[in-house]
């Protein structure tokens, strides 16, 4: 069993408040966990407008297949026009 975690920075730039910034998170978080095999939440920068910190986490039987679901859920980040991915790490346990 193979748990792997990805963590990014990213920035909304059109964000004016708190609430433009939850709405565009929550849609991808959703979109994340109902689609995917994937828990995910925002672990950083909760109390600024357009800055946010992401963490998505998948468990599987193979390094390919838990790296396959993390790299759709950057395509999720990547696919919103409205949110830019600025820094990205992974790590495996």
């Amino acid at each position: 069993m193979i748990v792997g975690l990805v963590q990014c920075d990213c920035l909304l730039y059109s964000a004016q408040s708190l609430k433009d910034k939850r709405s565009v998170l929550l849609s991808i978080l959703r979109k994340a966990t109902h689609s995917h095999n994937l828990a995910a939440s925002e672990t950083d920068f909760q109390d600024v407008w357009q800055r946010t910190s992401l963490a998505f986490v998948s468990v599987g039987t193979s390094k390919v297949v838990v790296e396959k679901e993390l790299t759709r859920a950057l395509q999720l980040i990547d696919s919103h026009p409205e949110i830019e991915r600025t820094q990205t790490t992974y790590e495996w346990f």
